[in-house]
C-alpha cells in the first residue's frame, strides 16, 4: 500500500494534561474540525470518540490512551489522547515515548496543576517537543498571563505566548496572532470558520508591546536574525516561525495558545501551530539501539522505508472481540502482513497476523505500516509492552518503556469455583495490557493479591473483570505496598550449604556484602570474585537467588529494596556444586544480611495537592496534620481557593477524600501522586508488624 503522505507532512503527537485541563474536549474538537467526525462529541454526555470504555464514559475521564488519525491542510496527525489521572500514569508514559511532540493542555484558571508537572517531566525525560494550550479561557478567573507565569516558575519552561486572548472570562470571544497581528473570531456557534479581522483599536498597543518582546526572544535563536533585530531590520513572519520551529524541535522554547475547546475557539490555530512547530519523524534524530548479541555496539535507524525495520511496541490491549492487540510505532522500514520478524528482546521469532489502522476502538485493516506511523498488529503470541521487533537479517534492540512501581494493594477471590479459572485469565490479560498492574499469589494466606497505582486503578481493574470477563469476586480491603530494606551496611556473610544425601550431594558456598543504596535503586549485584573461585556458570544462580530472596523480606515479608549486594568469594565442588546449591546458598546468605543489617520498614509517601477553600483551610490542615503528612507550602488560587501541597503517607490517606468533602462541603478536592519511599516511624511500625 502505498504511503499517503510524505514522511515531512506526518506528525505524531499526544494530549497530555493534568486531570479535566480539557484534553478529551479538544481532541473530539480537532476531531470535528479535520473532517473526522461530523457532530461535536461531549464528556459530561458520553459521546466522545477516544473515551469509548463504558467506564470512561460513566465517570467522564480518560482511562486508557486512544489513538486516532486526522488530515489537516495536506498534513496526516496521528494524535494519541492521554488519561490525566495519576493512577493511569503508565498510559501517558508510553504513549510519549514513542510521540515525536505534544501538546499540554492546561486549565487558565488553575495554571499548572500537580499531574501537568508530572507529564511535562514525563516529556522531559523522552525529548519530546511541547506547544501549549490554555484551555477554559472563557471561565470565572481565568488568565492567559498567569498560565504563562505558572508554566515559566513551576516547569521552569521557556513560555513564548502567540496569541492575546480578546476579552476574558464570559467576554471570551477570540485571540490575536502575534505574528501576523490579524484578530480571529469565532462567530458562529460551532466555531467552524474562523473570522480573521482587524486587531480592535484598543488592544493595538498592547498587542504591539507583546509582539515585540515575543520577536527578541525568537531573535535570539539565530544569529542572523539577532542581527537583523539590532539592525533594526524587519524580520518576517517566515523567518520567525522557521527559527521557533528549530527552537521547539531543540526543546528550547514552548509556543503557547489559548483557547476555550468547549466554546469551540481557538483549535485551529493550535492546528496550524502543530503542523507550523512540532517535529515530522525526519526533524528528531535517528532512533538509536544497541546489537542484541553486545551491548556497547550502538545502531542507528533513519525514519525511512529502506531502512531495515525496527519497531517499538508500546501497548497491549486484549481486546474482547478481536483478541491480542499489539500497538507498536514504526521507526524505520516497514511492518508488512504475513513477514515474519524477530522480536530482539525476547529472541523470538513472530509472523505478522492481521495489521490494523486504529480510530480509538475502531480498526482500519491496512496491508502495511510505514516508517514514522503507528499501527496496530493482531496475533503476536510472545510480544508485551516495550519489546523492539525488527528485520530479522538486521537486528536491534531498542530502549525499552521503565514504568513505576504499584503502590497499593487488596486482595480479591472468586465467588464461586466457576469463577476461580476465569478470574485467573482475566487477571492474566489485564496484567498484560497494563505493566502497573501486578498479580502474585500470597502462600501464606493462600489469597490472589493485585496491585495497582492506586484505588481508582483496582477498582477499574475489578470493574473491567466483572464486565468484560464475567467474573464475580470479592475484594478486600486496600493494603499499602511497604518495602524493606538495611539500614547499615554489613561488610561479609559466610554461607555454606552442605547437603549429604545418598549419592550426589548438594554444595554452594558464598560470600557476599550488603550495603544501603539511594532511595529508588531497587536491588544491585555486583560480582567481584576473581581467580575462578567460583565458575561464571554458577553467578547467574547466585544473582537469582539474591533476587528471589528479596522478593520477601524478614520484617513482615515485604518486599526488600535499595540494597547493593556485592559477591566477594566463595567455593566449589568439581562433583556437587550446581546451580540449584548455589542459589540457595546466595538466598540464606541475603536473608542472614538483611537480618544484620538493621533492617528498616519503608512506606510509600505521596505527593498530595488539596485544592480549598479559604475559610476551610484551618480545617483541612488540621486533617493533614493527623494524616502524618509534611506541608510543603501554600499558594493562593482565584475564587478565594488555596492549594495545599503536602508528603502524605499512603496507608493515612485511605478514605480522605470522604473526610475533605466533609470539611469542605463538597468544595474541596485533591490530587494524589507516589513520590517516593521513607521510613515509617517507630510508634507506626510496632502497630504494623503487631
Amino acid at each position: 500500500m502505498p504511503r499517503n503522505f510524505p514522511l515531512e507532512k506526518c506528525r505524531n503527537i499526544g494530549i497530555i494534561a493534568h486531570i479535566d485541563a480539557g484534553k478529551t474536549t479538544t481532541t473530539e474538537r480537532i476531531l470535528f474540525y479535520t473532517g473526522r467526525t461530523y457532530r461535536l462529541g461531549s464528556v459530561d454526555e458520553g459521546t466522545t470518540v477516544t473515551d469509548w470504555m463504558e467506564q470512561e464514559r460513566e465517570r467522564g475521564i480518560t482511562i486508557v490512551s486512544a489513538a486516532v488519525t486526522a488530515e489537516w491542510k495536506g498534513y496526516q496527525i496521528n494524535l494519541i489522547d492521554t488519561p490525566g489521572h495519576i493512577d493511569f500514569t503508565a498510559e501517558v508514559q508510553r504513549s510519549l515515548r514513542v510521540l515525536d511532540g505534544g501538546i499540554v493542555v492546561f486549565d487558565a484558571v488553575q495554571g499548572v496543576e500537580p499531574q501537568s508537572e508530572t507529564v511535562w517531566r514525563q516529556a522531559d525525560r523522552y525529548n519530546v517537543p511541547r506547544i501549549c494550550f490554555a484551555n477554559k479561557m472563557d471561565r470565572v478567573g481565568a488568565s492567559f498571563e498567569r498560565t504563562i507565569e505558572s508554566i515559566r516558575q513551576r516547569l521552569g519552561a521557556n513560555p513564548i505566548p502567540m496569541q492575546l486572548p480578546i476579552g476574558s472570562e464570559a467576554s471570551f470571544r477570540g485571540v490575536i496572532d502575534l505574528l501576523t497581528m490579524q484578530a480571529i473570531y469565532w462567530e458562529d456557534e460551532l466555531g467552524r470558520e474562523p473570522v480573521y479581522a482587524p486587531i480592535p483599536d484598543d488592544m493595538r498597543a498592547q498587542a504591539e508591546e507583546w509582539r515585540a518582546a515575543i520577536v527578541e526572544r525568537i531573535a535570539e535563536f539565530e544569529d542572523e536574525l539577532i542581527i537583523k533585530y539590532l539592525d533594526g531590520e524587519e524580520i518576517s513572519v517566515e523567518e520567525l516561525k522557521s527559527a521557533l520551529r528549530k527552537a521547539v524541535i531543540a526543546n528550547k522554547a514552548t509556543p503557547v495558545f489559548c483557547g476555550s475547546a468547549l466554546r469551540n475557539r481557538g483549535i485551529q490555530p493550535l492546528l496550524d501551530a502543530v503542523i507550523d512547530y512540532l517535529p515530522s519523524p525526519v526533524d528528531i534524530p535517528p532512533v538509536k539501539g544497541t546489537d542484541p548479541d553486545n551491548p556497547d555496539v550502538i545502531i542507528e535507524r533513519r525514519p525511512s522505508d529502506d531502512e531495515p525495520m525496527c519497531a517499538l511496541v508500546f501497548k497491549i490491549v486484549a481486546d474482547p472481540y478481536v483478541g491480542r492487540l499489539a500497538y507498536f510505532r514504526v521507526y524505520s522500514g516497514k511492518v508488512t502482513q504475513g513477514e515474519m520478524v524477530l522480536n530482539s528482546s525476547r529472541r523470538r521469532k513472530e509472523r505478522i497476523g492481521r495489521i490494523v489502522r486504529m480510530y480509538a476502538d475502531r480498526r482500519e485493516d491496512v496491508s502495511e505500516i510505514c516508517a514514522g506511523d503507528i499501527g496496530a498488529v493482531l496475533g503476536l503470541k510472545e510480544t508485551f509492552t516495550g519489546d523492539t521487533l525488527c528485520d530479522i537479517r538486521h537486528p536491534i534492540l531498542l530502549e525499552s518503556i521503565t514504568f513505576p512501581e504499584p503502590v497499593i494493594s487488596v486482595a480479591v477471590e472468586p465467588k464461586t469455583t466457576a469463577d476461580q479459572d476465569r478470574m485467573a485469565e482475566a487477571l492474566r490479560r489485564l496484567a498484560e495490557e497494563d505493566p502497573t498492574f501486578k498479580v502474585r499469589f500470597d502462600e501464606n494466606t493462600g489469597q490472589t493479591i493485585i496491585s495497582g497505582m492506586g484505588e481508582l486503578h483496582l477498582d477499574i481493574i475489578v470493574d473491567r473483570m466483572m464486565r468484560e470477563f464475567r467474573v464475580q469476586a470479592n475484594v478486600g480491603r486496600p493494603r499499602v505496598s511497604y518495602r524493606e530494606t538495611i539500614s547499615r551496611p554489613v561488610p561479609e556473610v559466610n554461607y555454606r550449604y552442605v547437603k549429604q544425601t545418598g549419592g550426589r550431594g548438594q554444595y554452594g558456598h558464598v560470600i557476599i556484602s550488603l550495603e544501603p543504596l539511594e532511595r529508588g535503586n531497587g536491588i544491585k549485584f555486583i560480582d567481584k570474585t576473581v581467580g575462578g573461585v567460583i565458575p561464571k556458570e554458577y553467578i547467574p544462580a547466585i544473582e537469582k537467588g539474591i533476587l528471589e530472596a528479596a522478593e520477601a523480606g524478614v520484617l513482615a515479608g515485604y518486599p526488600v529494596t535499595d540494597v547493593q549486594v556485592t559477591l566477594l568469594g566463595g567455593s566449589y565442588h568439581e562433583v556437587d556444586s550446581s546451580d540449584m546449591a548455589f542459589k540457595v546458598a546466595a538466598s540464606f546468605a541475603f536473608k542472614e544480611g538483611v537480618q544484620r543489617g538493621a533492617p528498616v520498614l519503608l512506606e510509600p509517601i505521596m505527593k498530595v495537592e488539596v485544592l480549598v477553600p479559604e475559610v476551610n483551610l484551618g480545617d483541612v490542615l488540621g486533617q493533614l496534620n493527623a494524616r502524618r503528612a509534611e506541608i510543603q507550602g501554600m499558594e493562593p488560587r482565584p475564587g478565594g481557593m488555596q492549594a495545599v501541597r503536602a508528603l502524605v503517607p499512603l496507608a493515612e490517606m485511605f478514605g480522605y477524600a470522604t473526610e475533605l468533602r466533609s470539611a469542605t462541603q463538597g468544595r474541596g478536592i485533591y490530587t494524589m501522586e507516589f513520590d517516593h519511599y521513607a521510613p515509617v516511624p517507630e510508634s507506626v511500625r510496632v502497630k504494623i508488624l503487631g
